[in-house]
């Protein structure tokens, strides 16, 4: 690693070794905009997807500066949103072409770790995590990001078996690069999300500082809200589930239970909370079912699947219900990330390297773990050889 007051050199990647555009010429001229209030902090949006993270950022007064998605159904209501397409594929952007930025955030692709993804992938002769070629490698990319710009923090977002994936190899992995090779304090912590909107869904995030900084990831509500809450009066017929349909789940349902498994659908009402929403949703809804007195039960609405999120109502949904139940499913809860991002800007304003004042903490502590900065200069894990790559 480079030391502080020497100059760091261009990482030797592909992404970096294109031709860098002139310094007069803006490749993101919209993010150079003198509108731009120049005590916010700046932050950039990576895998995107709609949107959820800058909404939380821009919450606590940040001003989002660069974003990327690759998928252009998500990038169609992003910009439906944000009045911005967001830039795709992040190995076609140049990293010393991204601006200059405070806080990286990310929910790198958890396809890859996920419990249902690994088993589909293996069902499949597929690989996954790391050896996924589509998207395992993408974490690299983020750490080329902070290893060029070096912000002073990062959020990050992924499922909770990234943790236990391959033996807990894969975020070991995750958490040398970050610590060891790049030197961030790193914490880290498992949140459900049922304290703040009616869904039961867990996710681990990532919290990173260039310098060390004493963190402490925000409190949530013991009790959340219900989820008729969230639920439209009138719903839409045709999110009903047709007798065929409903027969061939209720079918489905008591094979796998004859069989030992816990493979079924899931029935609630309006005092419930939900199962995790997915991104698969949109094939037969059958993890989350809402119960109607006198007739077959019914599918999520879209825009009870946003609230579901914790996105306003605001929030524009200018896609077909396939997509919408699809980019909701693999979206951030807002107001989780909000509270982050809020807990991450508090501490960015404090001294660094000062501890926070009467605060006893446990660095061992289950609910929040600090990693304290290698001393020792690292290189990156080894990575996987990718032919395809560009």
């Amino acid at each position: 690693m480079s030391s502080k007051n020497t100059k760091r050199a261009k990482p030797k990647d592909v992404r970096t070794t294109k031709a860098v555009l002139k310094e007069e010429e803006d490749p993101f001229g919209s993010l150079q905009n003198s509108s731009i209030n120049p005590n916010a902090p700046r932050f950039i949006d990576l895998f995107c997807g709609i949107g959820g993270f800058r909404i939380a950022f821009e919450k606590v007064g940040g001003t989002c500066v660069f974003s990327s998605d690759y998928d252009k159904f998500s990038q169609q209501s992003y910009a439906a949103n944000f009045g911005e397409k967001p830039h795709g594929d992040i190995h076609e952007v140049a990293v010393a072409d991204i601006p200059a930025h405070d806080i990286l955030c990310g929910g790198f692709p958890c396809q890859p770790f996920s419990i249902a993804g690994v088993s589909k992938k293996i069902s499949l002769g597929r690989g996954h995590g790391f050896d996924d070629i589509k998207q395992g490698n993408l974490f690299f990319s983020l750490a080329d990001i902070l290893d060029y710009h070096r912000p002073a923090a990062f959020v990050l977002e992924n499922v909770k078996n990234l943790k236990g994936h391959d033996k807990g190899k894969t975020f070991r992995i995750i958490h040398d690069t970050l610590t060891k090779a790049l030197g961030y304090t790193v914490y880290h912590k498992v949140i459900d999300a049922k304290s703040v909107v009616p869904q039961h869904r867990e996710r681990i995030f990532l919290v990173g500082f260039r310098e060390w900084r004493h963190f402490e990831f925000p409190k949530f509500p013991d009790e959340g809200p219900k989820l008729g809450s969230i639920l439209e009066p009138r719903p839409d017929p045709k999110y009903t589930l047709s007798d065929h349909l409903w027969n061939y789940l209720q079918n489905y349902a008591a094979k796998h239970k004859a069989a030992g498994n816990g493979f079924g659908f899931g029935i609630v009402t309006g005092s419930d909370t939900t199962r995790t929403l997915s991104a698969r949703y949109h094939k037969d809804g059958s993890e989350i079912l809402i119960a109607q007195k006198g007739k077959n039960p019914r599918r999520l609405t879209p825009r009870e699947c946003a609230r579901l999120m914790g996105y306003p109502d605001s929030f524009k949904i200018e896609v077909s219900d396939t997509q919408a139940y699809r980019q909701f499913g693999n979206s951030v809860v807002v107001p989780v990330v909000e509270r982050i991002a809020k807990a991450v800007a508090d501490t960015l304003k404090r001294t660094a390297a000062k501890p926070e004042d009467l605060v006893l903490y446990d660095k061992h502590s289950a609910n929040s773990e600090a990693i304290f900065k290698s001393q020792k200069p690292v290189k990156y894990p080894k990575r996987k050889s990718n032919s395809k790559s560009p």
